[in-house]
């Protein structure tokens, strides 16, 4: 099974099981979640183009020990060779903590808890685990190409994956993002050129978020917000907070609810704005923002015959 068709496979069945799950919630009032380990490093963050499909969470590698983000209840766990659920399972040995206002961590591609540890039994039952509490070891369960684990937040409520870094404790930032290129491409097909023909274009804009520090290890992850604007009027503003479905259709905040595999398409770019060019000048500007608040910005003068 190729790449492209691990990533969809396990959106599919994150879609299912929270579907499975009842309207109601464990109340309870949610502090700032911590870090879900204290020794993996994040290699991929929320809303990364991997091949052409979104991250719907925070991919960690290493060898390391699994802790819960927050206080809560286990409302399903299972070990990757767990005979009890025929549910497909990309996600290997996994486990989902329910923590109160609708909000749902899920923990997986780990190894297998040990026997001993009742609480991780596999079965569907509501048991407390506290902040901090190891849940597991790192693994390659499941569909994983290295030693690691997948951490994911879902809103049961609004049906929304969202973005682990807008409710986690941030970690140290030190450099701006950066910005590797920017494609304007028509019906005809990619171009670059600073002299256009009047008409219909896609804004593609590669870009990556350095950041150094332990949790992150140097890796490029991608930014917060992408925004594009047409002379000083925003075309599109991009925004990797948080993803939802619509009639089975993964689908991405830009200005409106657009589907991901149209931001996604051309990867390892995302698709900022879809703007219409007219006769004359054109001062094109791309500002890409992290969490930090620090940006950086693009410009380019176009002239449209």
């Amino acid at each position: 099974m190729n790449r492209k068709m691990q990533i969809t496979a396990a959106v599919v069945f994150i879609l299912i099981f929270v579907i499975m799950l009842t309207d109601t919630s464990i109340s309870g009032s949610l502090d700032a979640m911590s870090w879900p380990s204290e020794g993996a490093v994040l290699i991929r963050n929320f809303g990364s183009n991997d091949n052409g499909m979104p991250v719907l969470g925070m991919v960690f590698g290493g060898g390391a020990e699994i802790l819960a983000a927050e206080k809560g209840e286990i409302i399903f766990s299972r070990n990757r060779n767990d005979s009890a659920s025929r549910l497909p399972s990309p996600f290997g040995a996994w486990t989902a903590i329910d923590h109160g206002d609708g909000l749902i961590s899920i923990y997986s591609r780990y190894n297998d808890v040990s026997p001993e540890d009742k609480s991780l039994s596999g079965e569907f039952t509501l048991t407390h685990i506290e902040k901090s509490q190891p849940i597991a070891e790192s693994g390659t369960s499941g569909w994983s190409a290295q030693k690691g684990f997948y951490f994911v937040i879902f809103d049961r409520r609004e049906r929304h994956w969202i973005n682990p870094a807008m409710i986690i404790t941030p970690v140290q930032k030190t450099r701006p993002p950066q910005i590797l290129s920017v494609d304007l491409k028509n019906d005809q097909g990619l171009t670059q050129s600073r002299s256009l023909s009047q008409g219909r274009y896609t804004v593609s804009v590669n870009t990556i978020s350095p950041a150094v520090n332990p949790v992150t290890g140097g890796n490029f992850l991608v930014p917060h917000r992408i925004i594009c604007l047409i002379n000083g009027s925003e075309a599109g503003a991009l925004n990797f907070e948080a993803f939802s479905a619509k009639d089975g259709v993964l689908m991405v905040y830009r200005n409106g609810l657009v589907p991901a595999k149209q931001i996604y398409s051309n990867a390892p770019s995302y698709e900022a704005a879809e703007v219409f060019l007219t006769r004359g000048q054109a001062n094109l500007e791309i500002i890409v923002q992290d969490l930090a608040g620090e940006s950086r910005s693009f410009f380019n003068w176009l002239v449209v015959n």
